[in-house]
């Protein structure tokens, strides 16, 4: 079992333009889904908006972004990133989660996503806000 932390950048309609800012830094590959890609568009708009994004890079870079919908709370600076805790086993993400939840705000439940057997995202009680996963394999 493994498991991984990387910087989940929060953005509103500049994440795709932020991912090739880094990958023109840090090197490697980006990898971006649409909430058009995903069937979750809000706001056709924001259908071409990133839902998911990464940079990732062999000397051990990644971050990871997505653009925040209109119908959620968003302002420059102000929660402008996650902490994504990837893992491979169900099992060891549930008892992180468990672990974390205690004092927690729970934003979504752990449960099954259309993108990953298990996710869930939490703020914890010093204000930090997690997001947890099992990882799923993806075609970009």
């Amino acid at each position: 079992m493994s498991v991984t932390t990387t910087t989940h950048l929060n953005f509103r309609g500049t994440a795709r333009e932020a991912l090739g800012f880094y990958q023109s830094v840090f090197g490697g590959h980006t990898a971006a889904v649409t909430y058009k890609d995903a069937g979750a568009v809000g706001h056709e708009s924001e259908a071409e908006w990133v839902m998911w994004g990464e940079v990732a890079s062999d000397n051990g870079f990644h971050v990871m972004a997505y653009d925040v919908p209109s119908q959620l709370p968003w302002a420059r600076g102000e929660n402008p990133f996650f902490v994504s805790v990837r893992g491979d086993a169900t099992e060891e993400i549930t008892a992180l989660w468990d672990r974390l939840a205690e004092g927690s705000a729970i934003v979504r439940p752990l449960g099954p996503a259309q993108w990953a057997p298990l996710y869930g995202m939490l703020t914890d009680r010093f204000g930090v806000t997690w997001v947890l996963d099992v990882a799923a394999p993806y075609n970009v």
